[in-house]
């Protein structure tokens, strides 16, 4: 299955599935996931690390932005099949482990069924696994603060909001910063190109993922890979701004 990646930096892939993203960090031979899509991108998932001429036993560790379905689909998978650790917001381990579920209901979908894009979208998150029940059965908060001792050097930088341990990347030295859906620059529901928030059905909390926005502000950078859209080439901080304007 043919992967659709971007190199945007030495050793920084941005891996497009249908409707989500995945981050491939390389250090050598060894690599850093971040984010795996829906169940039903494993194909791809493990296409692309072969295409940056890796494999999945060379993962270092699995990083989830959140605990949705559609980011968190093959951690469990990498983790059972080669011990690979899981890591995640200590406020998302819970939602990692499935104690509880903050995702977007059937209901909320229905209610929004009018929208543009939002019934094509919903069709695909089911065939894709988007309801599937996928525990990760051993999630594990990051060690502390500061960046990760992982190919990449990623550090965490908590972002609630679209859900409470929502956590977005910092790639200080490359200039990058990886969003998750604390600010996405496009996706199949939106009406709008661009940096913007999630519509508002997704958001565990709107009010805290508007202020999250100031968080992304304060990261340098100048490169921007979210979890839905294409790569943002350009100020993070103009792009959390606009996303603001666009949500105020």
């Amino acid at each position: 299955m043919q992967a659709d990646i971007h190199e945007v930096a030495d050793g920084i892939h941005l891996v497009h599935g249908r409707n989500t993203n995945w981050v491939i960090l390389t250090e050598g031979d060894a690599v850093t996931l971040v984010d795996t899509g829906y169940p039903g991108d494993r194909d791809k998932v493990l296409a692309s690390l072969a295409a940056v001429g890796s494999s999945p036993d060379a993962v270092t560790a699995v990083l989830v932005t959140h605990a949705h379905n559609d980011h968190l689909g093959s951690a469990e998978y990498f983790s059972r099949t080669y011990g690979t650790p899981v890591h995640t917001h200590e406020a998302e381990v819970p939602h990692a482990r499935r104690d509880f579920l903050h995702q977007v209901s059937v209901g909320q979908v229905l209610r929004n069924a009018w929208r543009p894009g939002v019934v094509p979208w919903a069709v695909h998150a089911l065939r894709s696994g988007g309801t599937a029940h996928i525990p990760v059965a051993e999630p594990r908060p990051f060690p502390g603060e500061g960046p990760l001792d992982l190919p990449g050097r990623p550090v965490p930088v908590h972002t609630p909001g679209h859900t409470a341990g929502h956590c977005a990347f910092h790639l200080p030295e490359a200039g990058v910063v990886i969003s998750g859906d604390g600010l996405v620059n496009g996706h199949p529901t939106s009406r709008v190109p661009g940096p913007q928030l999630l519509p508002v059905m997704f958001h565990r909390d709107r009010g805290g993922a508007l202020a999250s926005l100031d968080t992304f502000e304060a990261l340098p950078g100048d490169v921007l890979l979210p979890g839905h859209g294409p790569v943002h080439r350009g100020s993070v901080r103009e792009a959390a701004q606009r996303a603001r304007e666009r949500a105020l």
